[in-house]
């Protein structure tokens, strides 16, 4: 993972994630990378329009922006 987030970070790529907030709501956001620490990242979550700092060990699956087909 900490590649494909570094990779994300230097390329300013938007990556999918599943996280699960500290009261236990899922959800799906989509983030560019800012900063990236053995336990957090900071990002700009596009769904929200505001810089987030999410908790990486709440990261339930991250990845390349999936394309929507149709």
């Amino acid at each position: 993972m900490k590649g494909m987030l570094a990779n994300a970070k230097k390329n300013q790529e938007v990556l999918e994630m599943i996280y699960l907030s500290k009261d236990g709501q899922l959800s799906q956001r989509n983030i560019k990378v800012l900063d990236i620490d053995d336990s957090f990242i900071l990002g700009y979550c596009l769904n929200r329009n505001k810089l987030r700092k999410f908790k990486r060990g709440n990261i339930l699956s991250i990845g390349p922006l999936r394309k929507k087909v149709g």
